[in-house]
């Protein structure tokens, strides 16, 4: 039995777990910056950073305390290193690193999209690699072909915007505050998804979101030169129709193309309804398993860290007290 710590701070939510043998978790305490960067209308990496600093101690202590398990009870220090903010990593890592000096425990770094595919371990206990999965986040969109539980293949990436950022940038332009996401997720659900089509650019299996948020914010400048009307419902469900379909395309066609059988989704947008129901309904009609986590697993969390970290821990992988933490990706 193996008790690992996973500490999450890779953007706006200083998060901290412990799980047990990589899948199940003891406790998941997530410290969500949210409501203060509502007025910037995105994060503020300082803030961030700051917030982070503030709230560690805490979330890491209640993590222990809900999991009722003592700092020399743990194996191992687990610690998202890359990528994302490099100020929100570096407070995490630099805690890391002290904690897991002074309880005299391994320390294990996590790559934060290796975290978000290992949340499907944790929802889906039967789940075991090869299979395709999808990463779709606000700063990231990746098809990968995870070989196993320690090795992923990048078969596509964003070109541009991620489709998450897609999402907050077309619910700025629409009037939804941060995160834009949700809110433009409810608005579409009183909406026609085929009252004006966006286009579905797709590179191989590479993505391209900017020339379909482009396309939304030119239509709704021009609604309002002509001081027509403007559809956001319409608007909303139509630019979040043309973006499931093509994360929806581009993981069937990797599924099919790498001749496996499993596919599963991750990440922020993994928790949109729309993409969660177009992919179900692609995966039954092709004969595929589909592997989703709960919407709370799909957003960034210490669970899928600490889960990750068992995984790096149990293959032998450990950092010393120079880690460093990256903001580029590097899986």
């Amino acid at each position: 039995m193996k008790l690992i710590l996973g500490i999450e701070t890779s953007c706006d939510e200083t998060a901290a777990s412990v799980t047990r043998d990589g899948r199940e978790v003891l406790s998941d305490i997530i410290y969500s910056q949210a409501d203060l960067h509502k007025i910037y209308g995105g994060v503020v990496p300082e803030i961030a950073s700051r917030k982070h600093m503030e709230a560690i101690v805490y979330v890491v202590r209640e993590a222990l305390a809900k999991a009722n398990v003592a700092a020399d009870d743990l194996d191992a220090v687990a610690v998202t290193s890359k990528p994302g903010l490099i100020g929100a990593l570096l407070c995490g890592v630099s805690f890391a690193k002290g904690y897991s000096y002074s309880i005299k425990k391994p320390l294990v770094p996590v790559n934060h999209i290796n975290g978000h595919i290992c949340a499907n371990y944790i929802a889906s206990p039967t789940l075991e690699p090869p299979f395709i999965c999808l990463v779709a986040s606000g700063g990231h969109s990746h098809v990968a072909l995870v070989k196993d539980y320690e090795t992923c293949e990048i078969l596509g990436a964003t070109l541009d915007d991620a489709a998450g950022e897609a999402f907050d940038k077309v619910a700025r332009v629409l009037g939804i505050g941060y995160p834009g996401g949700p809110g433009l997720s409810r608005l579409a659900e009183d909406g026609n998804p085929k009252a004006t089509h966006f286009p579905r650019p797709v590179n191989g299996f590479n993505f391209s979101f900017s020339g379909v948020k482009t396309s939304v914010i030119n239509y709704v400048h021009n609604l309002k030169q002509t001081g027509a009307d403007i559809p956001r419902a319409d608007i909303a469900a139509s630019f979040q129709a043309a973006v499931c379909d093509v994360l929806t395309d581009v993981t069937i066609r990797a599924a099919k193309e790498s001749g496996l059988k499993k596919i599963a989704i991750a990440g922020g947008v993994a928790s949109n309804a729309a993409l969660r129901s177009s992919l179900s309904d692609a995966a039954a009609e092709n004969g595929f398993e589909f592997f989703l986590p709960p919407p709370r697993l799909c957003t960034d969390n210490g669970a899928m860290i600490s889960c990750a970290g068992y995984y790096a821990f149990m293959a032998g992988e450990r950092a010393e007290l120079n880690l460093n933490a990256k903001a580029t990706l590097n899986i």
